[in-house]
């Protein structure tokens, strides 16, 4: 196999990873100084960076479909497809409803393990799927006192 089969197997497997929830695994697979952006903000580097990101799922049943693949060098793209089902996302009730969205992740590969992760999704449309309603800021009480 060539590095960049390599590559593209073990950003496609990371995303399976995830959908198990297999934490250890997947600490297996990054480098000990793991970053992610795009994620939830403040994550630690390495597999703590993980443990927390993992958590910060709370009770969740997913499934990533991927999409398309493009790899080159050390870079691996990941266009996916998440059918996801959890007690709230980002403080929004959720459970019981089915959220569907897309996905796109940036893998930088480093010797065979996973260093960095880029991910843009559309969370908006998953807090729209669930009933949340954008407020205008200036349809928002002040927070100022006098």
């Amino acid at each position: 196999m060539t590095v960049t089969t390599d590559n593209r197997e073990l950003a496609v497997r990371w995303l399976e990873l995830i959908s198990a929830g297999d934490v250890e695994e997947l600490c297996r697979t990054c480098t000990p100084d793991w970053t992610m952006a795009g994620g939830p903000p403040d994550l630690p580097p390495g597999p703590d960076g993980i443990r927390a990101l993992v958590a910060s799922f709370g009770r969740v049943e997913q499934s990533w479909t991927v999409e398309d693949v493009i790899a080159e060098g050390d870079k691996v793209v990941v266009r996916a497809t998440n059918r996801c089902e959890q007690d709230e996302f980002l403080g929004v009730p959720a459970a019981g409803i089915t959220q569907v969205f897309a996905a796109t992740f940036v893998f930088r590969i480093e010797d065979g393990r996973v260093a960095e992760i880029h991910r843009t999704a559309q969370d908006l449309q998953r807090l729209l799927q669930l009933g949340a309603v954008p407020v205008p800021p200036s349809s928002r009480p002040s927070s100022s006192t006098s």
